[in-house]
């Protein structure tokens, strides 16, 4: 065998060896590669003889190299055989066919020095197999338990991945949860692995998912790949700070404990404020009092005031961004309150409340009786005067109870001397009396199962 370096002539990594170039001069260009019908699987090639042109088998493939490429399908840029008790890197062009049981060669040439991983480079069978992605698609971590090649006229390119874990004792046991060959392209590769960190695409489809969906993907997540999906999700800090918001408050205070006391109070300047508390709260004793000094002027102040009260009650549980308009004004005046109200949280803006010039609660109006009433119409011709509200030190148990005898989506809170001091909405009612277990529960039915059923009348 003719030695030659994995480096071109200046050195550069990713140049192909010169006795590869000479190569293609000799025979014309490589071959395209050939592929079995349906594609090829990794499991098919690990252990396949590798066989030089005259027939000799020279090594057995040991594993197969490919480059991440952002939205792209992987590409195999070579493979990794044992030969004579090393293990050696024999580039992609010098490949003639990958077929199961037999990998052909073009040429015998190879590089003897043993094989080194380039920065970038992801080892199917090593870094991929029995390792963890994210499934965008139905927005949970799955293991890669084999991968299906396709020839391209790039090259072989990974095209699909098989989540079923195989079964075992010659398949008398049945597979474990998963799916079969499943594009490539609905997962988000190697989450949580560090020689691939660099190279790989920053997880854009998975900051498009929901707060919740994401909060779920970091609590299935080890400590390795939630740092790596909160990392995704930090520059943009409303994505970051909804992310916390539902996030089981155990483990946003473990996460918390890896920040820094500014980094807290970054995330916690942009929650909600009710939120906020209890995240603070939440937190040692020792750390509280500085992350809450770091806090800017304005959100430490509605902090402060909601530690004033219970937890349990509709003054701990309040959110105090809601949308207010002076009980003189018109139903423009109203609209372009909530239309100004960017801060305030939708379930918040189903209702405008109206206020007296010291700020005490005079009704409100809601949103659907705004949009139909004339804009110049006066606010007092639609207020409700006979408002549910409640105080501050209220169970949350009543004010459930009051929602549900009035149908309501939001109620006042206000404080003795009727002044406005914030409102409680009917998620955050949800999210305190449902119980406290309810975030692990896997859902009845998820909606990949709601769409997949046959509709009435359709064959079965």
């Amino acid at each position: 065998m003719q030695v030659e370096p994995r480096t071109g002539p200046a050195g550069v990594p990713g140049t192909r060896p010169t006795a590869f170039c000479m190569l293609r001069a000799v025979t014309g260009g490589a071959e395209e590669p050939r592929a079995t019908s349906g594609g090829v699987h990794l499991s098919g090639l690990l252990g396949s003889s590798l066989v030089a042109p005259g027939g000799d088998v020279v090594g057995k493939v040991d594993d197969l190299i490919v480059r991440l490429r952002g939205r792209e399908y992987p590409l195999v840029t070579g493979l990794v055989a044992a030969v004579g008790g090393r293990r050696l890197f024999f580039p992609a062009e010098q490949v003639a066919q990958l077929a199961p049981g037999q990998v052909s060669l073009l040429a015998a040439q190879v590089d003897l020095r043993p094989f080194e991983r380039r920065e970038g480079e992801v080892l199917l069978r090593q870094d991929l197999l029995g390792h963890r992605l994210i499934d965008v698609a139905h927005t949970e971590l799955v293991r890669a338990w084999d991968v299906e090649l396709q020839a391209t006229p790039e090259g072989w390119s990974v095209s699909r991945l098989d989540t079923r874990r195989p079964p075992r004792l010659f398949g008398l046991l049945r597979p474990g949860s998963g799916r079969a060959s499943e594009d490539w392209a609905s997962f988000e590769p190697l989450v949580g692995h560090q020689p691939s960190f660099r190279s790989r695409m920053s997880l854009g489809r998975v900051t498009r998912l929901k707060p919740a969906q994401l909060a779920d993907l970091l609590e299935d997540a080890s400590h390795k790949e939630g740092n790596e999906l909160l990392e995704a999700v930090h520059s943009d800090p409303e994505l970051e700070a909804d992310v916390f918001e539902e996030l089981d408050p155990d483990l946003a205070t473990r996460l918390f404990g890896d920040k820094t006391d500014a980094e807290v109070a970054e995330v916690l300047a942009h929650m909600r404020p009710d939120d906020a508390a209890d995240a603070l709260a939440d937190l040692p004793q020792s750390r509280r009092q500085p992350v809450l000094e770091l806090l800017p002027p304005g959100a430490r102040a509605k902090v402060l005031t909601l530690l004033r009260f219970s937890p349990s009650s509709a003054g701990g549980l309040m959110n105090l961004e809601l949308v207010t308009c002076p009980a003189d004004g018109l139903v423009r005046d109203a609209l372009r309150a909530v239309r100004e109200a960017d801060r305030v949280e939708v379930s918040a803006q189903t209702s405008v409340h109206l206020v007296s010039g010291k700020g005490g609660l005079v009704g409100a109006v809601s949103l659907v009786a705004l949009l139909h009433a004339d804009p110049v119409a006066p606010l007092a011709e639609l207020v409700d005067l006979d408002q549910v509200r409640v105080g501050p030190e209220t169970d949350v148990v009543d004010v459930a109870l009051l929602m549900a005898d009035y149908n309501l989506l939001t109620v006042p809170v206000v404080d003795e001397e009727g002044l406005l001091v914030g409102i409680v909405t009917v998620d955050d009612i949800l999210e305190a009396t449902i119980p406290d277990d309810w975030r692990r529960r896997e859902p009845a039915t998820r909606p990949e199962e709601v769409q997949s059923r046959p509709q009435p009348g359709s064959p079965s």
